[in-house]
């Protein structure tokens, strides 16, 4: 017998997001989550939902609504520096980090301004 309570609905899939979690790379680490998503739902569509849903202090940074000209939700995804407002989510486990090579804030926000631009 399937467990329909714990089962997505036929259009919805599945995956694990692998999460970055925490204020410094030394002693941060990844946090499993389990969502739901349909086909074409993006990265940030993902932890939008996943923050609005259940997880209210993920730090994300994002304001381009998928209009890809902001940069702001640039992050690690499976390895490779994507923006989460492009990059789409699939079915299996998805590991999401924050950029290498920039100061860590919280979670998957790092200080991406030069200093040129800093105050």
């Amino acid at each position: 017998m399937i467990d329909t309570k714990n089962t997505p609905p036929d259009h919805l899939k599945a995956t694990r997001l692998k999460i970055w979690r925490g204020t410094s790379r030394e002693e941060g680490g990844h946090q499993e989550f389990e969502i739901t998503f349909e086909d074409g739902e993006s990265v940030l569509d993902g932890l939008t939902a996943l923050r609005r849903d259940s997880v209210p202090d993920l730090a994300i940074r994002f304001s381009c609504f998928n209009a890809n000209v902001c940069k702001e939700c640039t992050m690690l995804i499976d390895g490779e520096v994507q923006y989460a407002c492009i990059a789409k989510l699939h079915t299996g486990e998805m590991q999401i980090d924050p950029l290498p090579n920039r100061p860590l804030l919280r979670d998957l926000i790092t200080d991406t301004l030069s200093n040129k631009e800093k105050i």
